[in-house]
C-alpha cells in the first residue's frame, strides 16, 4: 500500500509500558501493566527499530514527531534513547525533519538527561498539578511522599540547559477549585509559556460512578472559565493554553489537530513496549488492540477499517441531544472515553463533562468572536486584552490559530 494513501496519524510510544517511579492516585495507566503479566516492560532493540523504520516510512509528509510517554519513560536508560536517535538518522529520508517529544514527571532528570534533550532538541512535557499543596495531594510515590520538590528540581535543570518545555496539568477534585492559584503558579513561578490542562475523569470499576479524585463537570467548567478570564485580560500572545488556542481555531474555522475537539478521532494511536498497537491512549485494552508491528505492517494497522471506524464512531455515535447544541462546533462531544452519561431525555452517550464544557464555551463566545474579527482583518488577536479591560497592552506575538506554532507543542 502506498504510504501516501494513509491518513495523517500520530503514534505515542510507551517504551517502558506502564512502569513508573511514582504512584499518582488518579493514574489510569498504571493498571495497564495487567495486560502483560510477567513482562520486563522494556522495548526491545528489534521493536524499537521497527517502530522507527515503519513510522518514518508511513509518513509522506516532510515532518515526523516521535512522542515518548509512559508510565515514566526516563526509567529507560539514556542508551535506549541514544539508539533511537541513531535509528532516526538511519531511516530519515532526505529533506525530512524529525521531532522528538517526551512526557515526564521530571523526578529522575539530571544534567546528563538535560544535555541529551538539548543536544537532540527534545520538547519536554513536565507533569505538574500546581503549587506544592495541590501537586502533592495526588502526585505521590509508592510510599505516599509528595513529588513536588523533585519535579521542580527537574524543571530547574531543564531551564539551566535551555531545554524547551511545556506544562501538563491534570485537573482533579483537589486542584479543580483553585484555577487562579494553579494558573498563576505556572505563569509566574515556572515561567511556562505553554500549558495543557487534562481533566481527570475515571470511572470506578466497581460501580457506575466516577472515582473520588475525578473532577466534577461544574468544577471543570469553572476552572477553565477562571483561567480564561485571567488569561484573556493579561496573557494573550505570551502564554499559550491548549484549550484556548484550540477553541480559537474552532471559532476561526481552522484545523488544529487536537483529537478531543475534532469531529472524528482515531489518528492518535499507542505503541506499547512489545510492539502492540492500540486505537488510543485511553483505549489500551483487548477490545482496541489492532495488532503488532512485528507481524503486521504499521501501514495496515493505521489504515485498517477497524481503526477508521473507531475514528468515525466519535461523530456517528453522538447523541441527538448534542447535535442541536450551540457549542457543538467547539466541543465535538469531547473524548469518547467520557461519554458514559445520559442526556436529559435518557439517550446514552452524553459526555460526563458536558455541563462544564457548555458553561466554558458559552462564556468565551464574545472574546473569541472578537479575536476572530481581529484575525480576519490581519490584526493580532492579543487586542482582545484591550477590548476586555480597556487598558493598553504591549506588543505580543501574532499567529493564526491551529497552526504548528504553538499547537504542535501539546501532545498527550
Amino acid at each position: 500500500m502506498p504510504a501516501c494513501s494513509l491518513p495523517v496519524f500520530h503514534l505515542m510510544a510507551k517504551p517502558g509500558g506502564s512502569r513508573c517511579n511514582l504512584a499518582c492516585q488518579y493514574c489510569f495507566y498504571l493498571r495497564k501493566g495487567e495486560l502483560y503479566p510477567g513482562s520486563r516492560f522494556r522495548m526491545s532493540d528489534e521493536v524499537l527499530e521497527e517502530y522507527i523504520r515503519q513510522t518514518i516510512e508511513a509518513h509522506c509528509i516532510p515532518e515526523v514527531t516521535f512522542a515518548w510517554q509512559g508510565g515514566e519513560p526516563t526509567l529507560m536508560d539514556r542508551d535506549f534513547f541514544e539508539k533511537a536517535m541513531v535509528l532516526q538518522k538511519k531511516y530519515c529520508r532526505p529533506g525530512m525533519v524529525i521531532h522528538n517529544t517526551i512526557q515526564t514527571n521530571g523526578t529522575l532528570l539530571d544534567d546528563r538527561w538535560c544535555e541529551f534533550f538539548r543536544q537532540n532538541r527534545f520538547l519536554v512535557g513536565i507533569s505538574i498539578d500546581g503549587p506544592r499543596e495541590l501537586h502533592d495531594a495526588c502526585r505521590t510515590d509508592a510510599a505516599g511522599r509528595g513529588s513536588f520538590d523533585r519535579v521542580m528540581q527537574g524543571l530547574a535543570l531543564l531551564k539551566k540547559h535551555r531545554v524547551d518545555f511545556n506544562i501538563l496539568c491534570t485537573v482533579n477534585a483537589v486542584n479543580g477549585d483553585h484555577p487562579l492559584e494553579v494558573y498563576r503558579f505556572f505563569r509566574d513561578e515556572t515561567k511556562a509559556q505553554f500549558i495543557q490542562f487534562i481533566p481527570v475523569v475515571e470511572r470506578d470499576p466497581h460501580s457506575s460512578t466516577v472515582t473520588p479524585l475525578s473532577v466534577s463537570p461544574e468544577q471543570y467548567g469553572k476552572f477553565l472559565t477562571g483561567v480564561f478570564d485571567e488569561w484573556v485580560q493579561h496573557d494573550v500572545g505570551t502564554i499559550y493554553v491548549q484549550h484556548f488556542d484550540t477553541a480559537l481555531a474552532n471559532w476561526y474555522g481552522e484545523p488544529h489537530g487536537i483529537c478531543v475537539f475534532s469531529p472524528a478521532c482515531g489518528s492518535a494511536m499507542v505503541i506499547e513496549h512489545n510492539g502492540d498497537i492500540y486505537s488510543c491512549d485511553h483505549f489500551v485494552d483487548q477490545d482496541h488492540l489492532l495488532g503488532n508491528i512485528l507481524t503486521v505492517p504499521l501501514t495496515e494497522l493505521v489504515n485498517s477499517e477497524r481503526q477508521r471506524q473507531f475514528g468515525r464512531d466519535k461523530r456517528e455515535k453522538l447523541p441527538k441531544y448534542c447535535q442541536g447544541c450551540p457549542v457543538l462546533f467547539a466541543c465535538r462531544g469531547e473524548c469518547p472515553k467520557n461519554r458514559f452519561t445520559l442526556t436529559p431525555d435518557g439517550e446514552p452517550g452524553l459526555n460526563y463533562l458536558c455541563e462544564g464544557y457548555r458553561m466554558f464555551f458559552s462564556h468565551i463566545d464574545r472574546p473569541m468572536k472578537f479575536m476572530v474579527k481581529e484575525l480576519t482583518e490581519n490584526r493580532p488577536p492579543s487586542n482582545v486584552m484591550t477590548y476586555m479591560t480597556g487598558k493598553k497592552t504591549g506588543a505580543a506575538s501574532f499567529h493564526k490559530p491551529g497552526g504548528k506554532d504553538p499547537s504542535y507543542r501539546f501532545r498527550r
